[in-house]
């Protein structure tokens, strides 16, 4: 009997072809490979064509799903290929770590593990394979020992010294050893000391080596981070690591295989075992030979696709050029750093651009896995996975849009899918905002799928077998823990999107009930908006929303009865929140389209507006609201906007006022002269100490003009002033256009304009 241990990096394509080659001169009849045992009824799945990495293996508390742990696979991890093995020559095959069962008994635990996701609580990003690491420790490299080796040999970093050492080579069972007398050795000398819990782990691999040998199996192979190999070899009694083990906790576990994707198994995206380029390492495993070469030809497809210069020659000087670094440095063949260099020097001309899209495309290839209908999950899932299946709705890691014609039936479906997933917290789809359509009957979302999902799904499922009902349940609980019109008014719009009818009802009693009770403006005014888009998207939805409407029309009448109340006496920071509430209102009530609703709106606001007690900013901007819409005229704004700017009125209420009433756009501004002169004249006769009390509030009204609208009043106070010089000197009641002319800098300073036309104040 034989036990053979074979200590890797959990994502290395070197380690992995290497393990293949071993694994085939030694024929094992028993693998071992580090991971969670709750997870052995699903490793048959490996090497079947439904199951396609990168996948991981998640192991969740079914009592609380949050408490969860991920182990995620590649196709280039020594562990799937040593599992791949075993399936396809029909040899045991078993994980070998502490059982999840004892360690998610608390999050400390959890987050121990350099093995997990980050979604589990992994530790920052190792440095060396499966060693433990404190981050920020770069000038004490024994806290990392493998850093001290790469140092030694002349290289920056840990990673491109095991890539080039390990991962671009082939040697079988010739390299395992020598890993194996090298992490003998730095834990020998390093003396780090090893936690409680990676004892315990290591003395459960110990036991179930045991257990293996104790079964008569003759060829042994064990498969673990390189770290452990020499605690394994160095076999304590039995009696000890059972007494490491004893009197555990222990909780009630479940396993299933989800998707997993590329960018998951990055350093950057917190994975404490991850790698910094998994799609560079996916291409070293299916490119045994020439790797160099096929991935510059790789890159120059890739800017090519992109319209950027890229040809055959570029390849060929890339190439010579990166064979040279490497033999300048002293390495036997190209790597990533080298590479790299050669692609920024020759096909990127020192652009870091194309080199953005260069490592977003080739170096992560966000790509997403691929899980077989039948492995067991929750029913949730099940009931998930078979309607994207159904509807044919690709799940993918990067960013896919896709635009629903609401008026088909599969595609109203989609949408529908879509909706219920977002209301119990699963945001695979966001909805983005059309330009140039505004059609009740087209969405258009963006959808991205992540990993996590899963363990969110796993969460949701308490809520109903099915994702109909477990919406429907979730939107139950929902409501009756809102206790504000806005919260309640926004879930039925998600509610009804999602074509939950069950909820329809309920949810309405809750809204009457509330709404009685509800006397503040903010709150009125909030709930519309919600309740507006229930009723534009009723017909693309086949809604019944005649009760909603009622509804609709006492919160409206409501809020107009309140609203020139409601403006008066306000703190500036109240009237701040208010405004943008007055704004959505707004929009809310003239998408609705009923004359009714219309007039009584504008009614409120010119009571609102006219009243010398209502907040000046708000009173601002319901003069705006009546000029744009027509209510008003121009010379009605023009008689409000001086009453408001006379010298009788604060210049900081003036300044208020016209934030309310310019903020968003100057159009107004810059198309009136009768209201241009108007504000002109106030700025103009402003002294300098108050002009500068005033100027920060009159940058942030002007600061939320377009740049097109800017220059253009710039321009025009230039003309302005050009057209008082050119009639001579001021004569009474006239302004002195030599002392006007001093504010033309600051004017410029306030609408961010350059001064142009200089000339014309030398005509």
């Amino acid at each position: 009997m034989s036990v053979h241990l074979f200590g890797i990096r959990h994502h290395g394509p070197g380690c992995a072809r290497s393990l293949a080659a071993a694994l085939d001169a030694l024929r094992p009849d028993c693998v071992l490979v580090e991971g969670p045992p709750e997870g052995d009824g699903l490793l048959p799945f490996v090497g079947r064509e439904t199951l396609a990495p990168p996948a991981a293996l998640l192991v969740y508390a079914p009592a609380t799903p949050q408490r969860a742990v991920f182990y995620p696979f590649a196709e280039y991890s020594p562990e799937w290929q040593a599992i791949r093995y075993a399936n396809e020559h029909g040899v045991s095959v078993r994980f070998c770590d502490l059982p999840q069962a004892h360690r998610l008994g608390t999050r400390e635990e959890a987050g121990k593990d350099d093995a997990l996701a980050p979604a589990a609580g992994a530790e920052p990003p190792a440095q060396a394979p499966d060693a433990p690491q404190e981050a920020g420790l770069d000038d004490a490299p024994w806290d990392d020992p493998l850093r001290w080796l790469a140092h030694a040999a002349g290289y920056g970093d840990t990673e491109t010294w095991w890539d080039h050492l390990v991962e671009q080579r082939s040697d079988g069972l010739e390299l395992f050893g020598a890993i194996a007398e090298m992490m003998t050795a730095l834990r020998l000398e390093a003396g780090t000391a090893t936690s409680e819990l990676e004892a315990r782990r290591e003395a459960y691999m110990r036991t179930a080596i045991r257990q293996a040998l104790k079964q008569g199996h003759e060829r042994i192979a064990v498969v673990c981070g390189a770290w452990h190999v020499p605690a394994l070899a160095a076999m304590p009694s039995a009696k000890s690591d059972a007494d490491l083990l004893k009197g555990l906790p222990k909780d009630k576990v479940a396993a299933t295989w989800v998707p997993w994707s590329h960018g998951r198994l990055t350093f950057a995206s917190g994975y404490g075992a991850g790698v910094v380029a998994p799609g560079w390492y996916r291409h070293l495993w299916r490119h045994r030979e020439q790797a160099a070469l096929y991935w510059l030809t790789r890159v120059a497809t890739l800017l090519r696709e992109n319209d950027l210069d890229a040809s055959p020659a570029h390849v060929i000087e890339a190439l010579r050029l990166a064979d040279t670094l490497a033999a300048l440095r002293g390495r036997p063949r190209p790597g990533l750093d080298e590479l790299m260099e050669a692609v920024r020097a020759v096909f990127c001309y020192d652009s870091d651009a194309p080199l953005r899209l260069i490592r977003r495309r080739l170096l992560i290839d966000e790509i997403l896995g691929e899980v077989p209908a039948d492995v067991p999950s929750v029913p949730l899932v099940q009931d998930v996975f078979a309607q994207q299946k159904r509807l044919r709705m690709a799940v993918r890691a990067d960013d896919t849009e896709l635009d629903l014609d609401l008026r088909q039936a599969a595609h109203l479906e989609k949408s529908i899918l879509l909706h219920r997933l977002s209301l119990l917290g699963i945001a695979w789809g966001t909805v983005r905002t059309r330009h140039g359509r505004s059609g009740t009957f087209h969405e258009l979302w963006r959808l991205a799928w992540e990993p996590e999902y899963a363990v969110s799904l796993i969460e949701a499922s308490v809520w109903g077998s099915t994702l109909e009902s477990a919406a429907t349940a979730f939107a139950f609980e929902r409501a009756a823990r809102a206790h504000t019109l806005p919260e309640l008014t926004r879930l039925m719009e998600q509610i009804l999107l999602a074509d939950l009818g069950d909820a329809v009802a309920p949810l309405m009693a809750r809204i009457q009930e509330i709404s009685t009770l509800t006397p503040d403006l903010g709150l009125l005014l909030a709930a519309l908006p919600s309740l507006a888009n229930v009723l534009r998207y009723g017909s693309a939805r086949s809604v019944d929303t005649a009760a909603l409407s009622s509804v609709v029309d006492g919160l409206i009448t409501r809020a107009c009865i309140a609203l020139p109340y409601g403006l008066r006496g306000l703190a500036d920071d109240v009237a701040a929140g208010l405004l943008g509430q007055i704004i959505a209102a707004d929009q809310a009530i003239r998408l609705l389209q009923d004359d009714a609703h219309l007039d009584a709106w504008f009614e409120a606001l010119e009571l609102g507006a006219a009243s010398e007690a209502s907040h000046p900013l708000l009173a601002g901007r319901c003069a705006r609201i009546l000029t744009e819409h027509g209510r008003w005229d121009t010379a009605r704004a023009a008689q409000q906007l001086t009453r408001s700017c006379s010298t009788t009125v604060a210049p900081l209420v003036s300044a208020a006022w016209l934030e309310g009433f310019l903020q968003g756009s100057g159009a107004l501004l810059a198309h009136s002269d009768q209201l241009w002169r108007i504000v002109n004249a106030w700025l103009l006769a402003q002294p300098p100490a108050v002009f500068t009390e005033l100027l920060p509030l009159l940058r942030r009204t002007v600061g939320s003009f377009s740049s097109v609208e800017r220059r253009e009043l710039g321009e025009r106070a230039v003309r302005s002033d050009a057209g008082q010089a050119h009639r001579g000197p001021a004569t009474a009641g006239e302004v002195d256009v030599a002392r006007a002319r001093r504010v033309l800098p600051i004017l410029h300073t306030i609408l961010a304009t350059r001064p142009a036309m200089e000339h014309a104040h030398d005509e």
